[in-house]
């Protein structure tokens, strides 16, 4: 049985994939749950349709992503912390701290985007990437300064 992959399915392939199954596992378990639909000529021709779609839409986030990563270039954020002795900060700075420093400038990155690249724990100057989309990955500079 000929079928048309409608999202990753592990060990057998990708989303669009068109893939040969036995009858059983495709018309009992890929097909109902939606995994899955026949591969009819109608279909392929939606399936054309759908990747053209998802070029589309993939070419304007790298556009809005490469947009970003201009602007985060360029942006620096400063978060003051309380400190103890030696200047060493009461716990560490973390990346929801630095999410928070770039909302306050109007700029809303996910915390889990954000990679610091060591343990802030002292006050200093620091750097941090943020993962946009693919390769796309620009560094920020991060001041932790005392209150």
């Amino acid at each position: 049985m000929k079928l048309i992959l409608r999202e990753d399915v592990n060990k057998l392939g990708d989303a669009g994939d068109m893939v040969e199954v036995r009858a059983g596992y495709g018309r009992n378990y890929l097909i109902p749950q939606g995994k899955a639909m026949m591969a009819t000529e109608g279909a392929l021709k939606q399936l054309e349709r759908m990747k053209e779609k998802a070029e589309r839409r993939a070419e304007l986030t790298i556009e809005a992503a490469q947009d970003m990563a201009e602007r985060l270039e360029t942006t620096s954020v400063t978060i003051s912390v309380s400190v103890g002795e030696d200047e060493r900060i009461h716990g560490s700075v973390t990346n929801q701290d630095v999410a928070d420093a770039l909302d306050e400038r109007d700029i809303t990155i996910d915390k889990r985007k954000i990679s610091l690249d060591q343990d802030i724990k002292t006050l200093g100057e620091y750097t941090a990437t943020i993962n946009l989309v693919g390769e796309i990955k620009p560094q920020i500079k991060v001041w932790v300064v005392k209150q």
